[in-house]
């Protein structure tokens, strides 16, 4: 059987070419980003941002927290990687990035979590919302009590996809601060890295080949993750991470009018924050030099 090859440009064209979405939605992308900033993994502590706090849509960034509400729940022990996801016929029907999952198929978790990762399949982010809550509106729900108790403030969540909005129905907002706190609470589940990391994954017994859309991964060392988004009123969004001797940064460039602008913000944003955070260490390290004691003056014979 020929391998489908389902990459960037396929997934975005599919995106765009979803029938039904509002044509109103204020644009948000802007040159060369709405807003950045960077940040240090494990204490959050701030190396960079411009205009942080501005709400811009995150388009399929917002995945990462349908993907840190299914690892919790696995942490937890309310749900194994190998549990098996049946898919129903409205997950089926989801538009966009997707993985063409068929009503009645079954897949496991992980499998799932590797398509809404890696592809960004929209339709892997329904079965999976389906199976932990019941329904997506109800994950929905999971969603935005997740981002309140985070201090996520300025995140509003009304997906599990971060597709544009049907017409009556509300945008996916948030800032580039909100994301960085996102992936820290990330960060806290190793196994998410795996699937961050992937760069290249068959589907269905390698019917589908599903390639990652995160280009950094391929071009910055030490970056596993995280997610990008797309659509076109919100423009090209990341959640970048790398780590490098044992230090991790996280880097947020939201709604960048230009995809390539967007990967080259980050790549700077990642090597600055690698600089900022040395810099900062060796002057907190830094021992204060005590002058010395003057001399003490030899008595005259």
């Amino acid at each position: 059987m020929r391998k489908l090859q389902i990459g960037t440009s396929l997934g975005l064209l599919l995106a765009s070419a979803v029938l039904g979405w509002a044509q109103d939605l204020p644009e948000k992308a802007a040159d060369p980003y709405l807003g950045a900033i960077v940040v240090e993994a494990s204490t959050g502590e701030v190396l960079f941002e411009d205009r942080a706090d501005e709400q811009g849509y995150p388009a399929s960034v917002i995945k990462l927290m349908t993907l840190l509400l299914v690892l919790e729940q696995v942490d937890a022990g309310a749900l194994s990687l190998d549990d098996a996801v049946l898919v129903s016929a409205d997950a089926s029907r989801m538009g966009g990035s997707q993985v063409y999952l068929k009503e009645h198929e079954s897949f496991s978790v992980d499998e799932l979590l590797y398509a809404l990762v890696v592809q960004s399949a929209n339709d892997a982010a329904a079965a999976l919302a389906e199976r932990v809550s019941g329904s997506r509106d109800a994950f929905v729900e999971l969603m935005a009590a997740r981002a309140s108790a985070l201090g996520m403030d300025s995140t509003e969540i009304h997906s599990v996809h971060g597709l544009p909005p049907a017409v009556g129905q509300q945008p996916d907002v948030t800032t580039a601060r909100d994301l960085s706190i996102l992936c820290r609470e990330l960060m806290k589940h190793p196994r998410a890295l795996e699937y961050t990391a992937t760069q290249e994954r068959p589907f269905r017994d390698g019917e589908f080949i599903m390639r990652t859309h995160n280009s950094l991964l391929l071009k910055v060392p030490g970056c596993d993750g995280l997610k990008t988004g797309y659509f076109r009123k919100a423009g090209y969004s990341i959640a970048a991470t790398a780590e490098r001797q044992g230090n991790r940064i996280i880097a947020i460039v939201l709604d960048s009018k230009d995809r390539v602008a967007r990967n080259r913000k980050a790549e700077e944003l990642l090597a600055y924050g690698f600089r900022e955070l040395a810099r900062l260490r060796r002057e907190r390290h830094a021992k204060p030099r005590v002058a010395a004691p003057p001399k003490e003056k030899k008595a005259g014979k």
